[in-house]
């Protein structure tokens, strides 16, 4: 079932209600975020690198303050194994942060399954909020536990989802726990994000291109599948333009390649031009003799055997700017290049300037969330966008057509008026 239809069975945000349908004052409302963010120094001295998930999440947690709600915030940090894990990925950094931002005081809370989120609730004042200690600490989160949840759902009326970046995964706060809850929903970020992605399923703008990007031809597959049909122009870059050019008999040096995907990769370019669009390879290209220590670094049109590329050259990015300019909608999900390093940054951060001067000219410019993400932010034209994406890999998989437990834990059908497990 490829191409754009396949994307449309699936309902966006029909039977999902929002936190504005719902009374909120004086109501104990969980709220899932998602507050996994970078940080970095050692335990005890920790600091957040990039707060843009947390601010993500302000509009609806300050809605619900603002309506008088009794407020519980939740979240996972990173991926802690053993109890010796937890110091590096507390959410104390996290609590202190947004409590700077609300300009009020969050409680954190160790157990989530003990009494205390029950008995602090009653008194909270209204710049007040509980946040329960990373829930990756519980082992049944992951495990989409029962009893977790129950234990969580003694103390919510009413449970709203805002974690768009975690609604690909069925753990217990984002799946068990909302189908336990009469009075469910989405917050504002999730219903932004999923807005937007469904329309680039639904009604596209036209011309529509699509800027993939990032190490794997194997990523995209799927996403690649389910838009083909409404794409027009797709641009390609990062480390998987190699596996196309490869696939095209091009040489590629010691770029890296998917030798397992060389066929798939040569029978998509023969789909894509089949049905009348086009499918842009780069033209030249930043290489290195080595990626960890290079020491000659030069732009070329041709890869040499001892050369690796690790970024578009110069005259690719005017290709792709100038096809970004004739677009109405632009998707992009992976960076051109290693942009971490600026001497591979240029590709990226060209892409994201096209982007943000479609935006400022009427057209949508969204971003897919991860490195694209991180990239668009790294060139300082992220807050030029129509919308960047939280998600990641839930942006990903949305786009492939799937469904998210997040999302489909929430909606309410007469099937699922009744909660249960």
């Amino acid at each position: 079932m490829a191409g754009a239809g396949f994307g449309r069975q699936f309902s966006g945000l029909q039977g999902i209600k929002s936190i504005e349908d719902f009374e909120l004052k004086d109501q104990r409302v969980f709220i899932r975020v998602d507050f996994n963010v970078p940080m970095e120094g050692k335990p005890g001295s920790l600091k957040i690198t990039d707060d843009t998930r947390i601010r993500a999440a302000l509009p609806t947690i300050r809605y619900a303050l603002e309506k008088g709600a009794k407020v519980i915030l939740a979240s996972h940090l990173g991926r802690p194994e053993t109890k010796e894990d937890r110091p590096k990925y507390t959410l104390e950094p996290v609590a202190k942060r947004l409590g700077e931002l609300i300009e009020g005081e969050v409680i954190l809370v160790e157990e989530p399954r003990s009494d205390a989120p029950k008995a602090l609730l009653p008194g909270l004042k209204g710049n007040q909020v509980i946040m329960l200690e990373n829930v990756r600490f519980e082992p049944g989160e992951q495990k989409n536990d029962a009893k977790l949840a129950n234990a969580i759902a003694a103390y919510t009326d009413i449970y709203i989802n805002d974690a768009f970046g975690a609604s690909h995964r069925a753990h217990s706060t984002i799946d068990a726990l909302p189908r336990l809850v009469a009075k469910r929903g989405c917050g504002f970020l999730i219903k932004k994000e999923i807005e937007c992605l469904s329309g680039l399923l639904e009604k596209p703008l036209k011309p529509f291109v699509a800027i993939l990007g990032g190490a794997k031809v194997s990523d995209k597959i799927k996403v690649v599948d389910n838009l083909m049909d409404s794409i027009d122009t797709f641009l390609i870059g990062g480390a998987m333009a190699y596996t196309f050019m490869a696939a095209r008999g091009l040489a590629v040096g010691k770029s890296r390649v998917e030798k397992d995907k060389l066929s798939f990769a040569r029978e998509l370019m023969e789909r894509i031009e089949g049905r009348g669009k086009k499918i842009l390879l780069p033209i030249d290209h930043v290489v290195a003799n080595d990626f960890l220590a290079p020491s000659l670094i030069e732009t070329v049109d041709t890869i040499a055997e001892d050369r690796l590329g690790l970024d578009i050259g110069p005259k690719t990015r005017e290709l792709y700017r100038k096809e970004i300019a004739r677009a109405k909608m632009v998707f992009w999900n992976g960076p051109m290049g290693v942009f971490e390093k600026p001497e591979f940054a240029k590709g990226s951060f060209a892409v994201a300037e096209a982007l943000a001067a479609l935006s400022a000219s009427g057209g949508q410019a969204i971003v897919g969330g991860g490195d694209s993400a991180a990239a668009a932010e790294a060139s300082g034209f992220a807050d030029k966008m129509t919308h960047i994406s939280t998600g990641g890999g839930a942006s990903l998989e949305y786009l492939e057509g799937a469904k998210l437990p997040g999302l489909e834990a929430l909606r309410v059908t007469r099937e699922s008026a009744t909660p249960s497990l």
